[in-house]
């Protein structure tokens, strides 16, 4: 059996290789999504969580990785903290969405305006997650984005208490 490394920069700098099983046959697209997160500690903790549901989590922490990944892969869905853009995350959004038209996107922030779900939604995103309810949000977000409705956190706009920079 032949197999095939894809090399993903992680925070501390390091590379992890994730080997694929025979390279010529893709991966079901059900069975791999792609979290990105710059944020290592956090995104250890998701990654549990989504590993519950797919087969395979792959783990990216900054914005080059994740489009290089997202081109290699055969993934339908990608969860993204909007910090990742260290410039514009609504453009990071705009610009995943004209990229990769077909892969669910969903964004989260430490962020709970509706202003910024709104924008993030109309820019491209499918679903909206705050931070602080991802343990209760996100497996209700990817099950409502793969059944192509749209997400929002709960969370979002019932308390103001996280500024906007």
């Amino acid at each position: 059996m032949h197999s095939q490394c894809i090399n993903v920069s992680v925070c501390s700098g390091a590379t992890r290789h994730f080997p694929f099983a025979n390279a010529m046959k893709p991966m079901s697209k059900a069975d791999c999504v792609l979290l990105a997160d710059p944020h290592h500690g956090l995104s250890e903790g998701v990654r549990g969580l989504l590993a519950t549901v797919f087969q395979t989590v792959v783990m990216v922490a900054d914005e080059a990785s994740l489009f290089e990944s997202a081109g290699r892969l055969n993934n339908d869905l990608a969860v993204v903290d909007l910090a990742l853009s260290r410039g514009n995350g609504l453009e990071l959004v705009r610009r995943l969405r004209g990229r990769f038209p077909e892969m669910k996107l969903i964004i989260v922030s430490i962020y709970d305006q509706s202003v910024l779900s709104r924008s993030v939604l109309e820019a491209g995103a499918n679903a909206f997650i705050v931070k602080r309810t991802i343990a209760t949000d996100l497996l209700a977000a990817t099950d409502a984005v793969l059944a192509g409705q749209q997400y929002v956190s709960p969370a979002v706009g019932r308390c103001q208490t996280t500024q906007l920079p």
